[in-house]
């Protein structure tokens, strides 16, 4: 399942965080998320570098954040990313 689909809806932060690492290849595709929630509870690089990346993909337009930061993927993102590159060759 790739993160779009993981993304399709919204989902807490913690889990927006889980499904980027899932993607990344941080850890196994089959490990839960109770065995590795401490990595987003807890302050350490992985976990605030995954909640950072989210925001970065926010940024890009490749994410939309709600105020409660539960995140979900774009659904407009393919069609504003073709467009930016266009405007970008263009200009």
């Amino acid at each position: 399942m790739s993160l779009k689909d993981r993304l399709s809806d919204w989902v807490d932060a913690d889990g927006a965080a889980y499904s980027l690492a899932l993607e990344l290849g941080v850890f196994d595709q089959g490990i839960p998320f109770g065995e590795v929630k401490y990595l987003f509870w807890t302050v350490n690089p992985v976990g605030d570098g995954l909640h950072a990346a989210l925001l970065v993909l926010v940024e890009a337009g490749v994410l939309e954040m709600r105020d409660d930061h539960a995140f979900r993927w774009s659904p407009g993102f393919a069609v504003k990313a073709v467009q930016t590159l266009r405007e970008s060759a263009e200009g």
